[in-house]
């Protein structure tokens, strides 16, 4: 099945935002988009398409990648899926926004669709393996599509590096399990899209990836 991966960088963060589509169907993946231009670069992306939304998805819930949430929701109505490990995480940000520039930040209704591991998402076209994968938050999930070989990963690996566990959830010695027990088995080919910077693959991650020293 042909599938297509859209990336867009949003917020100072720089968080990576995904539209994962097929020919009819789209899920918006960690919606970063805070100010209405990045909101109308997602909305006109999938407008220009002639895409249908069906699910929003969280890789985890940290302020970068909700802040285009409740824009999603207001903006199509669709489900919305999450770990509940995050809820509280995901509750919290209405706290500190105004800390890191987002004042206007809106908070999103409650997911009504909740993540396990394990679980086999479809819509459409588009097919995920949910992978439970905390330690840079508690409740952090990866979505794998094995027929197409690639993994949107959140702040799990990075090309080189991985994620940070100075937040709330964080916990190093949690997100290293996390990496060998479910990402490091994934096969070497795999892509993983990443919620900053560039992709990079599991192969090269096992081989150079400093985790590794830990």
């Amino acid at each position: 099945m042909a599938i297509s991966i859209q990336k867009f960088s949003f917020n100072g963060f720089q968080e990576n935002t995904y539209v994962i589509y097929d020919k009819d169907n789209c899920v918006i993946i960690d919606p970063g988009c805070y100010d209405k231009h990045e909101q109308d670069q997602l909305a006109n992306f999938i407008e220009s398409k002639g895409l249908i939304p069906q699910a929003m998805l969280l890789t985890h819930a940290h302020i970068d990648h909700v802040l285009g949430c409740a824009f999603v929701q207001s903006k199509y109505d669709i489900d919305f899926y999450m770990h509940k490990e995050d809820t509280l995480t995901l509750n919290s940000v209405s706290n500190y926004a105004h800390v890191y520039g987002f004042s206007g930040y809106t908070a999103p209704s409650l997911p009504n669709k909740e993540l396990k591991h394990g679980d086999q998402l479809q819509f459409g076209e588009i097919e995920f393996e949910v992978k439970f994968t905390p330690g840079h938050s508690t409740g952090h999930v990866v979505f794998y599509n094995a027929e197409n070989k690639f993994v949107i990963n959140g702040d799990v690996l990075f090309a080189g590096s991985f994620g940070r566990v100075d937040l709330p959830g964080g916990d190093i010695e949690v997100l290293k399990r996390s990496i060998h027990e479910e990402m490091f088995t994934l096969p070497d080919d795999t892509v993983v899209y990443c919620g900053h910077g560039n992709e990079t693959t599991i192969g090269q991650e096992k081989l150079t990836n400093y985790i590794l020293q830990f």
